[in-house]
Protein backbone atom coordinates (compact mmCIF):
# COMPACT_ATOMS: atom_id res chain seq x y z
CA UNK A 1 0.00 0.00 0.00
CA UNK A 2 1.11 3.59 -1.13
CA UNK A 3 1.83 6.27 1.53
CA UNK A 4 -0.88 8.24 0.15
CA UNK A 5 -3.20 4.99 0.33
CA UNK A 6 -2.18 4.58 3.74
CA UNK A 7 -2.62 8.21 4.91
CA UNK A 8 -6.25 7.97 3.38
CA UNK A 9 -7.40 4.23 4.44
CA UNK A 10 -6.23 5.72 8.31
CA UNK A 11 -8.24 8.82 7.50
CA UNK A 12 -11.38 7.33 6.15
CA UNK A 13 -11.19 5.18 9.76
CA UNK A 14 -11.05 7.85 11.71
CA UNK A 15 -13.85 9.81 9.58
CA UNK A 16 -15.76 6.73 9.96
CA UNK A 17 -14.87 6.37 14.06
CA UNK A 18 -14.96 10.20 14.37
CA UNK A 19 -18.17 10.22 13.03
CA UNK A 20 -19.59 7.68 15.12
CA UNK A 21 -17.92 8.84 18.40
CA UNK A 22 -19.51 12.49 17.01
CA UNK A 23 -23.33 10.89 17.59
CA UNK A 24 -22.51 9.43 20.24
CA UNK A 25 -20.76 12.32 21.71
CA UNK A 26 -23.59 15.01 20.11
CA UNK A 27 -26.10 11.78 21.95
CA UNK A 28 -24.51 12.20 25.51
CA UNK A 29 -24.49 15.96 25.39
CA UNK A 30 -28.33 15.81 24.75
CA UNK A 31 -28.99 14.04 27.94
CA UNK A 32 -26.59 15.62 29.77
CA UNK A 33 -27.79 19.24 29.16
CA UNK A 34 -31.46 18.34 28.96
CA UNK A 35 -30.98 16.66 32.47
CA UNK A 36 -28.35 18.85 34.48
CA UNK A 37 -29.83 22.07 32.85
CA UNK A 38 -28.14 25.58 32.21
CA UNK A 39 -27.00 25.98 35.77
CA UNK A 40 -26.03 21.94 36.05
CA UNK A 41 -24.07 22.14 32.81
CA UNK A 42 -22.35 25.05 33.87
CA UNK A 43 -20.80 23.35 36.75
CA UNK A 44 -20.03 20.23 34.35
CA UNK A 45 -18.24 23.18 32.30
CA UNK A 46 -16.51 24.70 34.52
CA UNK A 47 -15.38 20.94 36.67
CA UNK A 48 -13.79 19.85 33.07
CA UNK A 49 -12.28 23.60 31.65
CA UNK A 50 -10.31 23.87 35.44
CA UNK A 51 -8.31 20.26 34.91
CA UNK A 52 -7.99 21.42 31.47
CA UNK A 53 -5.27 23.49 32.81
CA UNK A 54 -3.55 21.19 34.60
CA UNK A 55 -3.86 18.49 32.06
CA UNK A 56 -2.03 20.99 29.42
CA UNK A 57 0.60 21.35 31.94
CA UNK A 58 1.16 18.13 32.79
CA UNK A 59 1.20 17.10 28.80
CA UNK A 60 3.82 19.81 28.34
CA UNK A 61 3.70 19.01 24.65
CA UNK A 62 4.59 15.12 25.07
CA UNK A 63 1.41 14.26 22.96
CA UNK A 64 2.61 16.51 19.69
CA UNK A 65 6.39 15.77 20.55
CA UNK A 66 6.08 12.10 20.37
CA UNK A 67 4.63 11.90 16.87
CA UNK A 68 7.33 14.31 15.83
CA UNK A 69 10.60 12.18 17.58
CA UNK A 70 9.72 8.75 16.20
CA UNK A 71 8.94 9.88 13.06
CA UNK A 72 12.48 10.77 12.79
CA UNK A 73 14.96 7.45 11.02
CA UNK A 74 17.17 7.31 13.28
CA UNK A 75 15.60 7.08 16.45
CA UNK A 76 14.63 4.19 18.15
CA UNK A 77 10.80 4.13 18.34
CA UNK A 78 10.89 1.74 21.61
CA UNK A 79 12.96 3.44 23.88
CA UNK A 80 11.55 6.73 22.84
CA UNK A 81 8.15 5.34 23.72
CA UNK A 82 8.84 3.91 27.14
CA UNK A 83 10.94 7.35 27.96
CA UNK A 84 7.77 9.37 27.18
CA UNK A 85 5.53 7.51 28.28
CA UNK A 86 7.43 6.98 32.02
CA UNK A 87 7.35 11.40 31.95
CA UNK A 88 4.22 11.68 31.11
CA UNK A 89 2.83 9.50 33.89
CA UNK A 90 4.89 11.17 36.53
CA UNK A 91 3.72 14.69 35.28
CA UNK A 92 0.35 13.61 35.01
CA UNK A 93 0.37 12.24 38.80
CA UNK A 94 2.23 15.35 40.21
CA UNK A 95 0.19 18.21 37.97
CA UNK A 96 -3.46 16.39 37.93
CA UNK A 97 -3.04 15.64 41.90
CA UNK A 98 -2.68 19.05 42.36
CA UNK A 99 -6.06 20.48 41.12
CA UNK A 100 -8.33 19.44 44.10
CA UNK A 101 -6.11 21.44 46.02
CA UNK A 102 -5.81 24.62 44.10
CA UNK A 103 -9.64 24.52 43.62
CA UNK A 104 -9.91 24.43 47.12
CA UNK A 105 -8.90 28.47 46.89
CA UNK A 106 -11.51 29.32 44.79
CA UNK A 107 -15.31 30.69 45.48
CA UNK A 108 -17.20 27.77 43.83
CA UNK A 109 -19.86 25.25 45.20
CA UNK A 110 -18.56 22.52 46.79
CA UNK A 111 -19.90 20.08 44.12
CA UNK A 112 -17.54 21.91 41.64
CA UNK A 113 -14.68 21.15 44.28
CA UNK A 114 -15.64 17.71 44.38
CA UNK A 115 -16.55 16.99 40.66
CA UNK A 116 -12.80 18.31 40.23
CA UNK A 117 -11.54 15.69 42.66
CA UNK A 118 -13.39 12.63 40.62
CA UNK A 119 -12.71 13.64 37.29
CA UNK A 120 -9.17 14.43 37.34
CA UNK A 121 -8.86 10.60 37.42
CA UNK A 122 -10.41 11.00 34.29
CA UNK A 123 -7.53 13.76 32.92
CA UNK A 124 -5.03 10.97 34.18
CA UNK A 125 -6.12 8.20 31.80
CA UNK A 126 -6.64 10.49 28.96
CA UNK A 127 -3.41 11.72 29.38
CA UNK A 128 -1.25 8.38 29.25
CA UNK A 129 -3.61 7.81 26.01
CA UNK A 130 -2.33 10.48 23.88
CA UNK A 131 1.19 9.39 24.24
CA UNK A 132 -0.07 5.76 22.79
CA UNK A 133 -2.16 8.12 19.84
CA UNK A 134 1.04 9.62 18.84
CA UNK A 135 2.95 6.34 18.28
CA UNK A 136 -0.79 4.99 16.44
CA UNK A 137 -0.15 8.10 14.42
CA UNK A 138 3.34 8.08 12.88
CA UNK A 139 2.37 4.00 12.33
CA UNK A 140 -0.62 4.92 10.57
CA UNK A 141 -2.32 2.38 12.67
CA UNK A 142 -5.28 4.73 13.93
CA UNK A 143 -8.19 1.67 13.47
CA UNK A 144 -7.17 0.55 17.38
CA UNK A 145 -7.95 4.61 18.39
CA UNK A 146 -10.88 4.70 16.94
CA UNK A 147 -12.42 1.85 18.19
CA UNK A 148 -11.33 2.88 21.48
CA UNK A 149 -13.15 6.46 21.01
CA UNK A 150 -15.99 5.21 19.99
CA UNK A 151 -15.87 2.37 22.80
CA UNK A 152 -15.42 4.84 25.51
CA UNK A 153 -18.15 6.96 24.41
CA UNK A 154 -20.90 4.36 24.75
CA UNK A 155 -19.99 3.70 28.14
CA UNK A 156 -19.91 6.93 29.22
CA UNK A 157 -23.73 7.42 27.19
CA UNK A 158 -24.41 4.76 28.87
CA UNK A 159 -23.15 5.91 32.41
CA UNK A 160 -25.11 9.97 31.40
CA UNK A 161 -28.57 7.68 30.59
CA UNK A 162 -28.24 5.73 33.93
CA UNK A 163 -27.29 9.26 35.82
CA UNK A 164 -30.14 11.03 34.75
CA UNK A 165 -32.27 8.54 34.58
CA UNK A 166 -31.81 7.55 38.47
CA UNK A 167 -31.41 10.90 39.18
CA UNK A 168 -27.95 9.91 40.69
CA UNK A 169 -26.49 14.18 39.65
CA UNK A 170 -23.98 15.26 38.66
CA UNK A 171 -20.93 13.51 40.47
CA UNK A 172 -22.74 10.07 39.05
CA UNK A 173 -21.87 11.90 35.51
CA UNK A 174 -18.05 12.27 36.36
CA UNK A 175 -17.61 8.72 37.74
CA UNK A 176 -18.93 7.62 34.14
CA UNK A 177 -16.32 9.95 32.69
CA UNK A 178 -13.97 8.30 34.60
CA UNK A 179 -14.77 5.08 33.89
CA UNK A 180 -15.19 5.82 30.08
CA UNK A 181 -11.33 7.35 29.80
CA UNK A 182 -10.01 3.93 32.03
CA UNK A 183 -11.79 1.80 29.34
CA UNK A 184 -10.34 3.87 26.47
CA UNK A 185 -6.71 3.66 27.99
CA UNK A 186 -6.60 0.32 28.54
CA UNK A 187 -7.81 -0.51 24.86
CA UNK A 188 -4.98 1.44 23.68
CA UNK A 189 -2.73 -0.13 25.65
CA UNK A 190 -3.15 -3.58 25.29
CA UNK A 191 -3.38 -2.80 21.58
CA UNK A 192 -0.33 -1.50 21.38
CA UNK A 193 1.33 -3.89 23.49
CA UNK A 194 0.78 -6.24 20.31
CA UNK A 195 3.25 -4.43 18.55
CA UNK A 196 5.73 -2.96 21.12
CA UNK A 197 6.81 -3.64 24.50
CA UNK A 198 5.61 -0.72 26.73
CA UNK A 199 8.01 -0.53 30.18
CA UNK A 200 8.92 1.40 32.31
CA UNK A 201 12.27 3.40 31.67
CA UNK A 202 13.97 6.50 32.65
CA UNK A 203 16.86 7.44 30.43
CA UNK A 204 18.65 11.36 31.55
CA UNK A 205 19.88 11.61 28.35
CA UNK A 206 16.33 10.95 26.25
CA UNK A 207 14.62 12.93 28.99
CA UNK A 208 16.63 15.68 28.27
CA UNK A 209 16.17 15.28 24.65
CA UNK A 210 12.95 14.90 25.18
CA UNK A 211 11.82 18.05 27.55
CA UNK A 212 14.27 20.31 25.39
CA UNK A 213 12.21 19.92 22.27
CA UNK A 214 8.84 19.41 24.27
CA UNK A 215 9.37 22.82 26.52
CA UNK A 216 8.62 25.20 23.74
CA UNK A 217 5.23 23.03 22.34
CA UNK A 218 4.30 22.86 26.48
CA UNK A 219 4.45 27.05 26.33
CA UNK A 220 2.36 27.47 23.44
CA UNK A 221 -0.14 24.88 24.24
CA UNK A 222 -0.75 26.17 27.70
CA UNK A 223 -0.57 30.13 26.25
CA UNK A 224 -3.06 28.40 23.20
CA UNK A 225 -5.35 27.30 26.85
CA UNK A 226 -5.31 30.62 27.86
CA UNK A 227 -7.13 32.67 25.14
CA UNK A 228 -9.54 29.44 24.57
CA UNK A 229 -10.66 28.54 27.70
CA UNK A 230 -9.95 31.61 30.36
CA UNK A 231 -12.83 33.26 29.17
CA UNK A 232 -14.87 30.16 31.31
CA UNK A 233 -13.53 30.35 33.94
CA UNK A 234 -13.73 34.16 34.26
CA UNK A 235 -17.28 33.65 33.18
CA UNK A 236 -17.63 31.37 36.16
CA UNK A 237 -16.49 34.05 38.41
CA UNK A 238 -17.80 37.07 37.04
CA UNK A 239 -21.18 35.78 36.40
CA UNK A 240 -22.98 32.68 36.87
CA UNK A 241 -22.71 29.05 36.01
CA UNK A 242 -26.20 29.34 33.93
CA UNK A 243 -24.38 31.55 32.06
CA UNK A 244 -21.41 29.24 31.31
CA UNK A 245 -23.75 26.46 30.66
CA UNK A 246 -25.22 28.53 28.02
CA UNK A 247 -21.79 28.83 26.21
CA UNK A 248 -20.43 25.63 27.27
CA UNK A 249 -22.85 23.68 25.25
CA UNK A 250 -21.72 25.88 22.73
CA UNK A 251 -18.51 25.25 23.18
CA UNK A 252 -19.28 21.16 22.83
CA UNK A 253 -20.50 21.54 19.56
CA UNK A 254 -17.28 23.66 18.37
CA UNK A 255 -15.31 21.07 20.15
CA UNK A 256 -16.81 18.13 18.06
CA UNK A 257 -15.96 20.23 15.08
CA UNK A 258 -12.39 20.61 15.63
CA UNK A 259 -11.49 17.09 16.66
CA UNK A 260 -11.21 16.78 12.47
CA UNK A 261 -8.49 18.80 11.77
CA UNK A 262 -6.59 17.95 14.83
CA UNK A 263 -7.06 14.35 13.69
CA UNK A 264 -5.62 14.88 10.36
CA UNK A 265 -2.37 17.19 11.34
CA UNK A 266 -1.70 14.50 13.55
CA UNK A 267 -1.44 12.24 10.72
CA UNK A 268 0.16 14.87 8.90
CA UNK A 269 3.24 15.83 11.05
CA UNK A 270 4.90 12.02 10.51
CA UNK A 271 5.56 12.86 6.69
CA UNK A 272 5.65 16.46 6.98
CA UNK A 273 8.32 16.15 9.46
CA UNK A 274 9.88 12.99 7.39
CA UNK A 275 9.95 15.30 3.95
CA UNK A 276 11.26 17.86 6.22
CA UNK A 277 14.16 15.88 7.74
CA UNK A 278 15.25 14.60 4.27
CA UNK A 279 15.58 18.22 2.91
CA UNK A 280 12.53 17.54 -0.06
CA UNK A 281 11.04 20.84 0.12
CA UNK A 282 9.01 20.41 -3.22
CA UNK A 283 6.86 17.21 -1.62
CA UNK A 284 6.66 18.98 1.92
CA UNK A 285 4.98 22.50 0.26
CA UNK A 286 2.90 20.08 -2.13
CA UNK A 287 1.69 17.68 0.98
CA UNK A 288 1.01 21.31 2.81
CA UNK A 289 -0.86 22.56 0.48
CA UNK A 290 -3.39 19.34 -0.48
CA UNK A 291 -3.88 19.36 3.14
CA UNK A 292 -4.80 23.39 3.24
CA UNK A 293 -6.81 22.67 0.45
CA UNK A 294 -8.96 19.60 2.46
CA UNK A 295 -9.56 21.84 5.53
CA UNK A 296 -10.63 24.98 3.53
CA UNK A 297 -12.78 22.72 1.61
CA UNK A 298 -14.45 21.59 5.15
CA UNK A 299 -14.23 24.83 7.31
CA UNK A 300 -15.75 27.21 4.18
CA UNK A 301 -19.05 25.47 4.06
CA UNK A 302 -19.40 25.11 8.19
CA UNK A 303 -18.90 28.73 8.79
CA UNK A 304 -21.27 29.46 6.20
CA UNK A 305 -24.14 26.92 6.60
CA UNK A 306 -24.18 27.56 10.75
CA UNK A 307 -25.28 31.51 10.36
CA UNK A 308 -28.54 29.67 9.04
CA UNK A 309 -28.81 26.76 11.34
CA UNK A 310 -27.28 27.53 14.38
CA UNK A 311 -30.54 28.33 16.52
CA UNK A 312 -32.79 25.45 15.21
CA UNK A 313 -29.15 23.24 15.44
CA UNK A 314 -28.68 23.87 19.33
CA UNK A 315 -32.50 23.85 19.82
CA UNK A 316 -32.33 20.38 18.71
CA UNK A 317 -28.91 19.21 20.66
CA UNK A 318 -28.91 20.52 24.21
CA UNK A 319 -33.09 21.55 23.99
CA UNK A 320 -34.88 24.56 24.69
CA UNK A 321 -33.30 26.01 26.94
CA UNK A 322 -30.26 26.25 24.99
CA UNK A 323 -31.77 28.24 22.16
CA UNK A 324 -29.74 31.14 23.32
CA UNK A 325 -26.30 28.98 22.07
CA UNK A 326 -27.01 28.92 18.65
CA UNK A 327 -26.49 32.62 18.82
CA UNK A 328 -23.16 32.39 20.55
CA UNK A 329 -22.75 29.62 17.96
CA UNK A 330 -22.97 32.12 15.30
CA UNK A 331 -20.09 34.17 16.12
CA UNK A 332 -17.57 31.27 17.77
CA UNK A 333 -17.84 28.86 14.08
CA UNK A 334 -15.72 31.96 12.63
CA UNK A 335 -13.09 30.56 14.54
CA UNK A 336 -13.63 27.30 13.12
CA UNK A 337 -11.90 28.77 9.86
CA UNK A 338 -8.95 29.80 11.35
CA UNK A 339 -8.55 26.67 13.96
CA UNK A 340 -8.44 24.47 10.68
CA UNK A 341 -6.44 26.24 9.11
CA UNK A 342 -4.39 27.00 11.74
CA UNK A 343 -3.83 23.65 13.35
CA UNK A 344 -2.35 22.44 10.26
CA UNK A 345 0.30 25.12 10.04
CA UNK A 346 1.33 24.61 14.09
CA UNK A 347 1.65 21.07 13.49
CA UNK A 348 3.90 21.72 10.31
CA UNK A 349 6.02 24.09 12.25
CA UNK A 350 6.66 21.13 14.63
CA UNK A 351 7.49 19.50 11.69
CA UNK A 352 9.96 22.20 10.79
CA UNK A 353 11.16 22.03 14.52
CA UNK A 354 10.85 25.82 14.66
CA UNK A 355 8.12 25.61 17.05
CA UNK A 356 10.01 27.97 20.02
CA UNK A 357 9.80 30.93 16.97
CA UNK A 358 6.07 30.62 17.17
CA UNK A 359 5.99 31.11 21.52
CA UNK A 360 5.93 35.20 21.28
CA UNK A 361 2.89 34.75 18.87
CA UNK A 362 0.84 32.59 21.58
CA UNK A 363 2.58 34.82 24.21
CA UNK A 364 1.15 38.25 22.89
CA UNK A 365 -2.80 36.42 22.10
CA UNK A 366 -2.79 34.86 25.70
CA UNK A 367 -1.95 38.42 27.23
CA UNK A 368 -4.11 40.53 24.43
CA UNK A 369 -7.16 37.58 24.60
CA UNK A 370 -6.98 37.79 28.59
CA UNK A 371 -7.38 41.31 28.49
CA UNK A 372 -10.38 41.06 26.35
CA UNK A 373 -11.81 38.78 28.39
CA UNK A 374 -11.79 41.02 31.58
CA UNK A 375 -12.90 44.13 29.28
CA UNK A 376 -15.86 42.29 27.41
CA UNK A 377 -16.88 39.49 29.72
CA UNK A 378 -18.56 41.69 32.33
CA UNK A 379 -20.20 44.25 29.95
CA UNK A 380 -21.54 41.44 26.84
CA UNK A 381 -21.52 38.07 28.54
CA UNK A 382 -20.57 35.21 27.14
CA UNK A 383 -20.85 37.15 23.11
CA UNK A 384 -17.95 39.02 24.67
CA UNK A 385 -16.33 35.96 25.44
CA UNK A 386 -16.49 34.19 21.86
CA UNK A 387 -15.45 37.63 19.72
CA UNK A 388 -12.29 37.35 21.79
CA UNK A 389 -11.76 33.33 21.03
CA UNK A 390 -12.58 34.64 17.44
CA UNK A 391 -9.51 36.99 17.57
CA UNK A 392 -7.35 35.25 19.44
CA UNK A 393 -7.57 32.12 16.36
CA UNK A 394 -7.01 34.74 13.76
CA UNK A 395 -4.06 35.68 15.48
CA UNK A 396 -2.48 32.40 15.47
CA UNK A 397 -3.40 31.13 12.05
CA UNK A 398 -1.68 34.42 10.92
CA UNK A 399 1.45 33.68 12.42
CA UNK A 400 1.75 30.31 12.02
CA UNK A 401 1.31 30.78 8.36
CA UNK A 402 4.13 34.08 8.18
CA UNK A 403 6.15 31.35 10.21
CA UNK A 404 5.77 28.75 7.19
CA UNK A 405 6.50 31.30 4.47
CA UNK A 406 9.64 32.44 6.04
CA UNK A 407 11.05 29.22 6.61
CA UNK A 408 9.55 27.15 4.37
CA UNK A 409 9.20 29.34 1.13
CA UNK A 410 5.41 27.90 0.96
CA UNK A 411 3.47 29.94 -1.33
CA UNK A 412 -0.30 29.48 -0.66
CA UNK A 413 -2.47 28.65 -3.82
CA UNK A 414 -6.12 30.22 -3.20
CA UNK A 415 -7.83 28.40 -5.84
CA UNK A 416 -9.60 25.55 -3.69
CA UNK A 417 -10.64 28.31 -0.82
CA UNK A 418 -12.50 30.84 -4.18
CA UNK A 419 -14.21 27.08 -5.69
CA UNK A 420 -15.36 26.14 -1.71
CA UNK A 421 -16.23 29.67 -1.66
CA UNK A 422 -19.20 29.41 -4.72
CA UNK A 423 -20.10 25.67 -3.41
CA UNK A 424 -21.37 27.29 -0.17
CA UNK A 425 -22.79 30.31 -1.45
CA UNK A 426 -24.90 28.24 -3.67
CA UNK A 427 -25.69 25.99 -0.74
CA UNK A 428 -26.44 28.54 1.70
CA UNK A 429 -28.92 30.03 -0.64
CA UNK A 430 -30.58 26.63 -0.72
CA UNK A 431 -30.87 25.86 2.96
CA UNK A 432 -32.52 29.85 3.22
CA UNK A 433 -35.19 28.61 1.19
CA UNK A 434 -35.88 25.23 2.95
CA UNK A 435 -34.83 26.45 6.32
CA UNK A 436 -38.24 25.89 8.24
CA UNK A 437 -39.99 23.58 5.61
CA UNK A 438 -38.00 20.77 6.32
CA UNK A 439 -36.55 18.46 8.97
CA UNK A 440 -33.17 20.21 10.50
CA UNK A 441 -30.97 16.75 9.71
CA UNK A 442 -32.50 16.24 6.28
CA UNK A 443 -31.44 20.16 5.51
CA UNK A 444 -27.65 19.50 6.92
CA UNK A 445 -27.44 16.25 4.51
CA UNK A 446 -29.26 17.59 1.70
CA UNK A 447 -26.80 20.98 2.03
CA UNK A 448 -24.10 18.34 2.22
CA UNK A 449 -24.75 17.26 -0.74
CA UNK A 450 -25.35 20.66 -2.55
CA UNK A 451 -22.18 21.39 -1.83
CA UNK A 452 -20.27 18.71 -2.80
CA UNK A 453 -21.81 18.69 -6.40
CA UNK A 454 -21.41 22.23 -7.15
CA UNK A 455 -17.40 21.71 -5.66
CA UNK A 456 -17.62 19.45 -8.31
CA UNK A 457 -18.93 21.42 -11.46
CA UNK A 458 -16.64 24.15 -9.98
CA UNK A 459 -14.01 21.59 -10.85
CA UNK A 460 -12.82 22.09 -6.51
CA UNK A 461 -13.29 17.91 -7.13
CA UNK A 462 -12.50 16.01 -10.29
CA UNK A 463 -13.19 12.40 -11.06
CA UNK A 464 -9.56 11.55 -9.91
CA UNK A 465 -10.10 12.75 -6.49
CA UNK A 466 -13.07 10.78 -5.98
CA UNK A 467 -11.64 7.72 -7.34
CA UNK A 468 -8.67 8.29 -5.33
CA UNK A 469 -10.76 8.62 -2.27
CA UNK A 470 -12.64 5.42 -2.79
CA UNK A 471 -9.39 3.67 -3.86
Amino acid sequence: MTLAARVAYNTMIQIVGKAVSTLLGLAALAVMARYLRQAGFGQYTTIITFLSFFGIIADFGLTLITSQMISRPSNNQAVLLNNLFSLRLISAVFFLGLAPLVILFFPYEPIIKLGVAVASLAFFFTALNQILVGWFQKNLTMAAVAAAEVVGRLVLLSGIIIAAYLNLGLLAIMVATVVASLISFLMHYLFARRFIKISWQIDLTVWREIINKSWPLGLTIFFNLIYLKADIIILSLLKNQSAVGLYGATYKVIDVLTALPFMFAGLILPILTRQWAERNLLKFNQILQKSLDAMIMLALPLIIGAQLTAVPLMTLVAGENFSQSGQVLKILILAIGFIFVGCLLTHAIIALDKQKNIIHAYLFTALTSLVGYLIFIPRFSYYGAAWVTVYGEAVIALSAFYLIIKYSRFKLNFTMAFKALAASTVMAVSVYFLIGQLNLIFIILLAGLIYLICLYLFKGLSKEDFKDIIG
